[in-house]
């Protein structure tokens, strides 16, 4: 262990904490160090996830402290700090930590870059402008040059990671495949997706035998996820400013399924002029050949949260629309892996110089 990385993990007792802890407790080239857990401190993780107790190999686990108990001296040694706090909360955390550690957060904290329309969605003022004009957005396989040198990488949602992948390629500056102003996301995902803490909206008798769209609070359909997601793709055709009419602002309707794991996200788009099905199938096909966690699947295969569970993959397909000169192009990620914690693991990967499949090549479970 002696030449392994030292990690910290803040909000160890939630599902993307531990989720992160399953992920680490196989990585061949980490060392737990530390794990936080304000409401559970003093407690060892098993305690809280029962499934921790099938350790093997004598490995064990540092017992659960508070935020407020952690002393300066216990970031020493410290390489990488994970932060799977709720959002709102990692603002203050962040930006009292040493300067030597690097830190990739899991909240929505510092996605947005605009500190006025984080405000905007989040209904209050950023707290950490300093540290959000550091943070470099995660999204693995786009951004992966600046996660490599980065000192705060911005976890991506899971929602802009399975909505986002597909359509990043169909719009590369110059070159785009279709047309900007008319993409839908009509996106499902599982209750996991909510997090752990108690909320009427995920009790069982609120969620089993249904189905429900939501995020129509405020604004028209500003789910927090819809500015995310276009921030992403407006990166992606180089969008300049306000005076700039290329724009890209997407209808993006999230849903609740009952289930415990997955999104699928379903994304209509318009073809742009002369562009066709094999057009759109060979971009996706070319822009992911080398990437190790994005599959396009063969012609015909429908992606399904089955086929992703507990994985750090994310597969796409593309298919005909009834409407000529339009597709629709399907893409499944499990939310809690490539949607949060395992995406986390890979941009970690990245930032250590380590090679980035280390501990993430599992395949998906299935059934």
């Amino acid at each position: 262990m002696g030449d392994n990385k030292k990690i910290a993990i803040l909000g160890a007792s939630g599902y993307t904490g531990s989720e992160l802890l399953r992920i680490l407790c196989r990585h061949p080239k980490t060392e737990i160090a530390l794990l936080s857990g304000d409401r559970s401190a003093g407690k060892n993780i098993a305690d809280i996830f029962p499934q921790f107790h099938a350790l093997l190999g004598g490995r064990s686990l540092p017992p659960l402290v508070s935020i407020e108990a952690i002393q300066p001296a216990d970031w020493q040694g410290i390489d990488l700090v994970f932060c799977a706090l709720p959002h709102g909360t990692t603002q203050h955390v962040v930006a009292g930590l040493p300067p030597h550690l690097r830190i990739i957060d899991l909240s929505a904290d510092f996605r947005l870059r605009d500190a006025g329309q984080y405000q905007a969605v989040y209904g209050k003022p950023h707290q950490a402008i300093d540290a959000q004009k550091q943070a470099v957005f995660g999204l693995a396989e786009i951004y992966t040059d600046q996660i490599k040198t980065a000192r705060l990488v911005a976890n991506p949602g899971c929602y802009p990671t399975a909505s986002s992948l597909p359509l990043i390629p169909l719009l590369q500056s110059g070159q785009e495949l279709i047309k900007h102003a008319s993409i839908i996301i009509d996106a499902k995902s599982g209750v996991s997706g909510a997090g752990r803490a108690a909320k009427e909206s995920s009790l069982f008798a609120e969620v089993s035998e249904g189905l429900r769209a939501y995020g129509f609070e405020g604004e028209a359909a500003n789910h927090r996820h819809a500015p995310e997601i276009d921030q992403i793709l407006n990166d992606t055709i180089n969008y300049q400013g306000e005076k700039d009419s290329r724009r890209i602002m997407v209808s993006f309707t999230p849903h609740l399924v009952p289930m415990n794991r997955g999104i699928l996200s379903t994304v209509y788009v318009e073809l742009a002029n002369n562009t066709n099905l094999t057009d759109v199938r060979s971009r996706l096909t070319q822009f992911y050949a080398e990437k190790s966690f994005v599959k396009i699947l063969p012609p015909g295969v429908v992606p399904a949260t089955q086929m992703v569970r507990g994985s750090n993959y994310c597969f796409i397909n593309v298919f005909a629309d009834r409407r000529p000169g339009h597709a629709v192009i399907v893409s499944v990620i499990d939310n809690l892996v490539k949607g949060a914690s395992g995406q986390a693991v890979q941009n970690m990967n990245f930032m250590l110089g380590l090679a980035e499949e280390t501990g993430l090549a599992d395949l998906p479970m299935f059934p």
